[in-house]
């Protein structure tokens, strides 16, 4: 069984080698004294959130404190091509299990999407609080599956600003119903063809949209950006399920797992 993970800030760990003792404080200590009650001898893992991995074992577990003697401390790289998923705002959270799943499952990044049929609207302090619930919840997915990786929330969009996004990225796939070719096919079509920079990474927007659905005129917007549409598969998904689902068929395609 893998080790349990606690984060830190990133760039704590620079200093730490094999051998040397780690300090961890503040809130995620405390949950690792209290709730995980972990004790002196126990295995651990110490991430940064920006690819650092501390593994090592607890020497001392103290109030509010917990000490870690090092063992090995590794730098996880990221993938060649990242995944960014643009994920609609939706109703009943549904778009939080979205990210929250596809957390799990391996995306490295999330844009919030202000789309046109969204019901959901991020407005004034509400907007504040809700990225730092999507924050919160990408961090605590990422604690769950283990990941050296804090996936990064950008700012919230319009379709406007997302049409800029899509003719930036290097393949944005809009998933939808009506799409003529299967995600597969698009994604192994691009993998086939060659790129400038190679072994610089490259990055896939997967665009979701709301409960009621990406309006015709987003579609035309984002296509003539440079997005493409693709299909996941004969039955329509939910918002919450939409990423997820192309995040697995995606990573396999693209050979990060």
């Amino acid at each position: 069984m893998s080790n349990p993970v606690f984060f830190t800030d990133a760039g704590s760990l620079g200093q730490v080698i094999p051998g040397s003792t780690f300090v961890l404080e503040g809130p995620e200590a405390r949950h690792a004294v209290t709730v995980k009650r972990l004790s002196a001898g126990e295995p651990v893992d110490i991430a940064d959130g920006a690819g650092v991995r501390l593994i090592g074992t607890v020497v001392d577990a103290g109030s509010g404190t917990l000490t870690v003697m090092a063992s090995d401390v590794l730098l996880e790289h990221q993938p060649d091509v990242r995944m960014v998923l643009v994920q609609a705002l939706a109703k009943g959270d549904r778009d939080e299990l979205a990210i929250e799943t596809a957390t799990e499952l391996g995306i490295d990044a999330v844009i919030p999407w202000q789309s046109e049929r969204a019901i959901v609207r991020w407005k004034g302090e509400r907007s504040a609080k809700a990225h730092a619930k999507w924050q919160s919840v990408v961090t605590a997915a990422a604690k769950q599956a283990r990941r050296a990786w804090i996936p990064e929330v950008r700012s919230i969009v319009d379709t406007a600003a997302l049409a800029k996004a899509v003719a930036g990225a290097d393949l944005a796939i809009i998933l939808h119903e009506d799409a003529k070719n299967p995600l597969r096919t698009v994604l192994e079509g691009w993998e086939a063809l060659p790129y400038a920079a190679a072994g610089t990474p490259r990055e896939v927007l997967l665009i979701v949209g709301p409960e009621g659905g990406i309006s015709p005129r987003e579609v035309t917007r984002l296509s003539d950006a440079g997005a493409v549409t693709a299909l996941l598969g004969h039955h329509v998904l939910r918002s919450s399920t939409a990423g997820p689902a192309a995040v697995v068929l995606a990573s396999d395609i693209l050979g990060r797992w």
